[in-house]
Order: C-alpha cells, then sequence, then structure tokens
C-alpha cells in the first residue's frame, strides 16, 4: 500500500529523506547474541526520551509556580530513581549514553 506525502518543497523533503536514509544501516545484524542488546538498546532510548520530556515539563511546572513544595519533591525523587534505574540498566546491558543517542535528522541529536 502506497502512502502519498505532500509537501510545499519536495526538494527539501527529498533531502532530509536522504539524510535519514543515509543514516539507517545497510543491514540488520539479527542473531541471538545481540537481538536483547539491541532491543534493551531500543526500550531505553524510549525510555531516556520519555524521562528528559518528563523533567522538561516538570521543570516548566516548577518555575511557573504550579507545583506544590511536596509535589517538587516528589518529582524530584521520582526523576532522581529513574535516572539512576537507568544508568543501572545501562550497565547490565553494556551501554553507555551515546549508544542511547538518535539523530533526529533536522531536530538533532535526541541527548
Amino acid at each position: 500500500m502506497s502512502q502519498e506525502v505532500k509537501t510545499d518543497s519536495p526538494g527539501d523533503f527529498l533531502e532530509e529523506l536522504e539524510k535519514t536514509r543515509d543514516s539507517l544501516p545497510k543491514r540488520i545484524a539479527a542473531n541471538p547474541q545481540n537481538v536483547e542488546k539491541g532491543l534493551a538498546k531500543l526500550v531505553l532510548t524510549l525510555i531516556e526520551l520519555i524521562r528528559k520530556l518528563m523533567e522538561k515539563q516538570a521543570m516548566r511546572r516548577i518555575e511557573n509556580g504550579s507545583l506544590s513544595e511536596a509535589e517538587v519533591e516528589r518529582v524530584g525523587e521520582t526523576l532522581m530513581k529513574l535516572e539512576n534505574k537507568m544508568v543501572e540498566l545501562k550497565q547490565i546491558f553494556g551501554l553507555e549514553d551515546e549508544d542511547l543517542n538518535l539523530n533526529l535528522g533536522p531536530l538533532g541529536k535526541l541527548l
């Protein structure tokens, strides 16, 4: 099934598509030894993205004064525990921060 993409600047779209295609691996190296690490990398990348979004949202709410002191304390503790768990999981799977850094094309790097 083909999908049509509409854009005002097809040249820019094709350029970004080429950049994305060039950043993808030519082959997927799927074998029993790397499947677990690859899956862990994907899941931890998504968790890190969500964690960073939660952090930014919490900071905005703190700056706007929409959280009570107890809520600020709870959010801080939760984010700290999540960050510590991420460190632990990265060690278990032998991953570094850079391993979780996605190239988002025109948006730049995730981390």
